[in-house]
């Protein structure tokens, strides 16, 4: 798709408003965006920010912040990262973790955002090198089809079921055949 401003380089934002039922689509570059900043809320004066979004989904998510200050109170422990010692009120402050290790302390309290935003899907899977992803393609492709197992095995659907069970053999057995190769 070409940018609608500049009609020359692909279209990078697509943006879509909706005004008293009345859709309307926008599609731009990069570099039309930026020069139009203040039309797509680009800019940090218009206070939009994707920081600014997480801390508004976090604030939905665990109550409104000024009801949590109020209860000064309050005994709860609060969690804290082992390393760089960021709590989760500091999180929900700048909406950015302080390193690496903030992801798994504070996966209980981001699971159920991420689970809302992200419709369900809270594993980041990734992208393969398709040159170098052989194994990593059937092991993938394997856990697709166990969970697709498990699915038609709950609904009764044992001669499916049968078929993805051969299906999986058969990858297992490649699997373990170019194990052996050593690749």
């Amino acid at each position: 798709m070409i940018c609608q401003e500049c009609n020359e380089r692909p279209a990078t934002f697509h943006f879509t408003k909706v005004i008293n039922g009345e859709k309307t689509e926008v599609h731009i570059c990069e570099h039309c965006a930026k020069e139009n900043s203040e039309l797509f809320m680009f800019n940090s004066s218009s206070g939009f920010s994707l920081n600014n979004l997480l801390t508004g989904l976090l604030n939905m998510e665990h109550g409104f912040a000024k009801a949590e200050e109020q209860n000064v109170f309050k005994t709860e422990s609060v969690p804290q990262c082992d390393r760089c010692k960021m709590t989760f009120q500091d999180f929900k402050k700048s909406g950015r973790f302080g390193c690496s290790n903030c992801y798994p302390t504070f996966k209980n309290y981001i699971t159920p955002i991420l689970r809302r935003v992200h419709g369900g899907n809270t594993e980041h899977s990734g992208k393969i090198p398709k040159r170098i992803g052989g194994d990593i393609h059937i092991r993938k492709n394997i856990e697709d089809l166990k969970e697709k197992i498990r699915s038609l095995i709950s609904q009764e659907e044992f001669e499916q079921a049968a078929l993805v069970r051969d299906e999986i053999r058969s990858l297992e057995k490649k699997l373990s055949s170019s194990d052996e190769e050593g690749f």
